[in-house]
């Protein structure tokens, strides 16, 4: 039996609730179904302060070291950003600033964005896209993008934004090299 996939989601927001939280939470779940793995969340509202305060690694306290490591050792990244003014955080970009030079080379890399409204939407394809071919990582072709009117309460409530995220899914599992644990018909 082969051990299971490690998949881990960074969430790019600062605070909580979160949409961009609850985006990749949905992205995660629709993983779930398909692939035998372990997931876990890095969500950059839990170590912003430390991460902030730290100009390189070894100066990061063990529990955003070991955050940095689980990023690093992902067989599947799901990056979900917010889009503050048009980009995303800069203490998303500092996260991976620290992230080794060549720890996502060949990784595959699921990317998400939340914004007030379409007009960001290209965040992924000329913000995020660039940054991971930077590390050489495998980023999918498709994104999930989803504005304020996707979400009701904090829970996905748009069904094209479901289908999106099933699209994203379907388009990733290929890309993991494991079998499916069942296929959405």
């Amino acid at each position: 039996m082969t051990a299971p996939l490690n998949i881990v989601a960074v969430s790019g927001g600062a605070y909580r609730p979160s949409r961009t939280l609850v985006l990749a939470e949905a992205i995660l779940a629709g993983l779930a179904e398909r692939v035998l793995a372990t997931f876990r969340f890095v969500e950059l509202s839990e170590i912003a302060r430390p991460l902030g305060g730290a100009l390189s690694r070894d100066e990061l306290p063990e529990a955003v070291e070991e955050q940095l490591r689980a990023i690093e050792n992902a067989d599947l990244l799901v990056v979900a950003s917010p889009v503050y003014r048009g980009s995303y955080p800069g203490l998303l970009k500092h996260l991976f600033d620290l992230v080794g030079m060549e720890a996502l080379v060949d990784t595959p890399v699921l990317l998400a964005a939340t914004g007030g409204s379409p007009l960001h939407a290209l965040v992924i394809d000329h913000q995020l896209r660039p940054l991971f071919s930077f590390f050489q990582a495998i980023t999918l072709p498709i994104g999930v993008y989803a504005t304020e009117g996707d979400f009701s309460d904090y829970r996905v409530a748009s069904e094209a934004l479901k289908a999106r995220i099933r699209l994203a899914v379907e388009r990733a599992v290929p890309l993991l090299g494991v079998p499916e644990l069942r296929k959405i018909a």
